[in-house]
């Protein structure tokens, strides 16, 4: 099992942005009405933000670290480090960290990194930024979290295109000395590629023409090669085994009685597989909030983007204890906890 501690490390803020468009799956032009409404009953998913095709999840990530520094008083020059989470990236090279870092008018001095992730991302992130921090050589840092997901979904697959939502995010970290800092349960198996794949578009499998050819999986399934694929059964097995496991692990190995952990933010794959972690772990209602309803599935982006749109006003005051879980394509999964201390959090930003 991999466990990690950083010490002297915490969050400062946490920022989300999504485009304003939003496509309601009771008047999808995709759907049937029935199969809508039986979407929208097991998945719990009515809506979602989707991007144009101008912007990308750099564009959101942008828009939210912009409004999140403004909001921390940060002067642009402290930033030492910025961390680019995404499986929508502007370019298959150059990596698009740098070029936020240019945006954003950061200091050229700037650590930059690009980490490949979906729905763990956000964990993995904070991992991997936190283990820079955690010396203070880097003392104020973003991790920047997002995907446009519908970009890669074919609008004739109800498997996915109604799902999944777009929206990026950013996090702020700052060494704190004497902090009790980010606590982690990390785990993979590449084993399970096959249930969330694009098959076509990389190196293994490179595109061609026939990669745009769609094919006719199933009925109300319909795609080609360079569009997403996901085996509902194969994830919903893998999500309620390993989201529920890895939450256990990191409660056990740290010593952390999950009563005493304020508020639960899991990655928001879907409401029935998600209500089912909920319940194998025997957790409050109350202390497992949802976005799905409003967003849907936004990949990296669902654990912030929570955060900021359902828990806001508890987490700008105070003192709270959260762990966070998010688990996906890779396949790859894990858990942070964490305690935030009166956390800055902005408006939710819509992006035209």
């Amino acid at each position: 099992m991999s466990f990690v501690q950083f010490n002297n490390v915490g969050i400062k803020g946490v920022a989300a942005c999504v485009p304003a468009a939003l496509e309601d799956n009771m008047s999808s032009p995709y759907l049937a009405l029935a199969d809508a409404e039986a979407l929208i009953k097991t998945t719990g998913i009515a809506r979602r933000h989707l991007a144009s095709a101008e912007v990308c999840t750099s564009d959101l990530c942008l828009a939210a670290a912009e409004k999140l520094i403004a909001s921390l008083g940060w002067q642009k020059d402290e930033i030492e480090g910025l961390v680019f989470v995404t499986q929508t990236p502007d370019y298959i090279l150059p990596a698009t960290s740098p070029m936020l870092q240019q945006k954003l008018g950061l200091s050229a001095n700037t650590f930059t990194l690009d980490i490949s992730l979906g729905c763990s991302g956000y964990i993995y992130g904070l991992s991997t930024l936190a283990a820079y921090m955690q010396t203070g050589m880097i003392k104020k840092a973003l991790l920047l979290v997002g995907d446009t997901i519908s970009k890669i979904c074919s609008p004739h697959d109800k498997s996915t295109y109604p799902l999944f939502g777009d929206a990026g995010t950013a996090t702020a970290l700052e060494y704190m000395p004497g902090e009790d800092g980010l606590k982690f349960h990390l785990a993979s198996d590449g084993s399970g590629k096959e249930a969330i794949i694009i098959k076509d578009g990389g190196f293994r499998n490179q595109f061609t023409e026939h990669s745009l050819l769609a094919q006719q999986v199933d009925t109300g399934i319909s795609r080609n090669a360079a569009q997403l694929v996901l085996d509902g059964m194969d994830v919903f097995s893998f999500g309620i085994s390993k989201a529920p496991e890895s939450v256990n692990l990191v409660l056990e190995r740290f010593a952390i009685d999950k009563e005493n952990v304020d508020l639960f933010f899991f990655h928001q794959a879907n409401k029935m597989m998600n209500e089912r972690i909920r319940k194998k772990l025997a957790l409050p209602v109350e202390k497992v909030p949802y976005s799905l309803e409003n967003f849907g599935n936004t990949s990296s982006a669902t654990i912030p983007l929570t955060m900021v749109t359902t828990s806001a006003d508890i987490l700008k005051h105070g003192k709270h204890t959260i762990l966070g879980c998010g688990f996906g394509v890779g396949l790859s999964w894990g858990s942070v906890i964490l305690d935030t201390n009166n956390l800055v959090i902005p408006d939710l930003i819509y992006l035209d």
